[in-house]
């Protein structure tokens, strides 16, 4: 029986990170994840670290911005996964550079890593449900709102809502599968496709009461795009791509580029897709 791949995890740490960590270490993987010295002893993420210690995940010293300590990391490795977050964007290209000449690993980030040779899985995650679910992707709120919603476009856009730890589950999946190798898998099961109108409508139901609905159309939200500062814009741009846009599901996966996750035979032993909504609204009491 083949071995299990060695995954590197980069910004595991991080929100989404530290669910595919935790897939992959569970799933029998020998689990790597770098982390600098200075996360070891934060007190939030120091937490996390020993958590993953105790799955059995080897801790590689390094930072993004070390090629040297990236290079160590992913020469121990066959397969990187990065989950930096949207700040560190552009600097993965120091994760190419790094992949480059340690050796030819499967890597999951974008673009460069066609025209570079390198073989890849992009993992199309969809919304992490409960960054956006938690407060019904309202502005300066941590907690669904109780007399008025803001909706981004007519709220009739169909968008894709997945809990965080089936995301990790399925990534870690799809690194040993000969299909996912150079497509994209798409983490789009149907019961977890919803308006904006009908996350409403399931919290109003949730709550005995209806809200006031402020509609954001899509020439007003370009221009708050415009004139906000930096990371809110992005923030808004996103919006406008998933609320508005539709740019999740206004597309057919076709077998050139791509595959659903659902589709791939030996993912049918993984745990059913949990539904986002009744397992985040059971959580929240309708009076608080």
């Amino acid at each position: 029986m083949a071995q299990n791949s060695k995954i590197l995890i980069i910004g595991g740490t991080g929100y989404i990170g530290k669910f595919i960590v935790e897939a992959s270490a569970k799933a029998g993987h020998p689990t790597f994840a770098l982390v600098r010295e200075s996360t070891v002893s934060d007190p939030v993420k120091g937490k996390l670290v020993e958590n993953f210690k105790d799955l059995g995940v080897t801790l590689l010293h390094g930072d993004l911005y070390d090629h040297g300590s990236l290079v160590k990391a992913i020469k121990q490795v066959d397969v990187v996964i990065s989950t930096v977050g949207r700040q560190q964007f552009a600097d993965q290209v120091k994760i190419i550079a790094a992949i480059k000449e340690a050796g030819n690993v499967k890597a999951e980030i974008r673009r460069k890593i066609e025209a570079e040779g390198i073989p890849y899985t992009y993992v199309a995650s969809n919304c992490f449900s409960g960054y956006y679910l938690s407060a019904l992707s309202q502005p300066g709120l941590t907690s669904p709102p109780r007399e008025k919603v803001i909706i981004f476009g007519d709220g009739n856009t169909k968008a894709i809502f997945n809990k965080e730890d089936d995301i990790g589950t399925y990534t870690i999946r799809a690194v040993d599968d000969p299909r996912t190798l150079n497509k994209i898998v798409y983490l789009r099961p149907a019961k977890n496709i919803y308006s904006f109108n009908e996350i409403v409508a399931l919290w109003e139901k949730k709550i005995g009461k209806t809200l006031e609905k402020i509609y954001v159309l899509e020439e007003k939200l370009l221009k708050d795009i415009q004139e906000s500062p930096i990371l809110t814009d992005v923030v808004l741009s996103i919006n406008h791509s998933v609320f508005v846009k539709g740019d999740q599901t206004n597309f057919e996966i076709e077998a050139s580029f791509g595959v659903e996750a659902s589709e791939l035979t030996q993912m049918s032993n993984t745990p059913q897709w949990k539904n986002t909504f009744s397992s985040l609204f059971e959580k929240l009491n309708p009076r608080s």
